[in-house]
């Protein structure tokens, strides 16, 4: 989808924005790390992925009128932090994938030890880039885009979620099981993406915040939806990693406890969701956009 209400396009926004991370983060992460490191970071970040993530915060930070420096920065750090974990999950330890965006994992073609090696490096770069000690960036948004990814990518988001998705490999789990996995998982890092475009405006309304955030709750849970629908409709080239392999590894999926049906109609449920938060914030519909497009995007894709 490339255009919308307001003579929105998507697709030439989403181009712009994703340059400029791209730009970015190939001058934030160097190539000259000691004994390869930085090649095989900049391998597991550059030249791939649908940068969904740093285009939240991005839409997010527009929608509220945010710090445009503090907003990329914030952009950039989201990337690194979910590179990173996708690094980790492909580890044989984990997930032992083998293809991720389109070429082999970095373990394939690093080795196991360097991969562990970039992940470790992505995440503190991900944090070195939110504390610029320029003054670009305001101490007290420093401090807020800090606290918010850190509780996202740890016990409380991401990591727990994959703690309970590998314990619960050949597992029924209920309904909510599943949800409260996914929340955390993959939901933590995308609802923390708005919520960091949004703390880029210094004082932001509290009902703007909620708003936002409870747009990237539903954002982030339909994601997830769609990901397992995806993992049984689509091919590997297509999707450009592994296709089918939650089956396969008979891992609960949505799939698996509502059926293709079902959970299809759940990823509409949640888009509307995503919607409505949109207008419950309050503001402008020109001003979320970016935000309405990206929902869309992501309940529509094929990939």
């Amino acid at each position: 989808m490339t255009g919308g209400k307001n003579g929105f396009e998507l697709g030439a926004w989403s181009a712009q924005q994703a340059e400029r991370v791209e730009q970015a983060l190939s001058q934030w992460v160097l190539a000259d790390g000691p004994s390869g490191l930085g090649a095989a970071m900049r391998y597991a970040v550059l030249d791939g992925g649908k940068r969904l993530r740093p285009l939240l915060v991005l839409a997010a930070s527009e929608a509220v009128g945010g710090d445009a420096q503090a907003a990329l920065r914030a952009a950039c750090a989201v990337e690194l932090i979910h590179a990173y974990s996708l690094v980790h999950d492909d580890l044989p330890c984990m997930d032992n994938d083998v293809l991720r965006r389109g070429k082999p994992t970095v373990h394939v073609a690093f080795g196991e030890a360097q991969a562990l090696l970039v992940g470790d490096a992505l995440q503190a770069l991900a944090f070195e880039l939110l504390t610029p000690d320029d003054g670009s960036v305001a101490t007290a948004v420093q401090a807020a885009l800090c606290r918010l990814l850190a509780r996202a990518a740890g016990h409380a988001g991401m990591a727990g979620g994959q703690a309970i998705d590998l314990a619960s490999v050949g597992l029924a789990l209920s309904e909510d099981q599943l949800r409260q996995m996914h929340r955390l998982k993959t939901g933590a890092l995308l609802q923390a993406s708005v919520a960091m475009g949004a703390a880029c405006a210094e004082a932001p309304a509290s009902g703007v915040v909620a708003a936002l955030s409870g747009y990237g709750a539903a954002l982030g849970l339909a994601f997830q939806v769609v990901d397992d629908i995806l993992d049984v409709t689509a091919d590997s080239a297509t999707l450009g990693k592994t296709a089918g392999k939650d089956a396969a590894a008979d891992k609960p999926t949505y799939v698996s406890l509502m059926g293709l049906a079902g959970s299809q109609a759940y990823a509409r449920s949640l888009h509307a969701e995503a919607l409505a938060a949109l207008e419950a914030s309050g503001l402008p519909a020109v001003r979320t956009a970016a935000l309405r497009a990206l929902a869309d995007k992501v309940v529509h894709r094929e990939y």
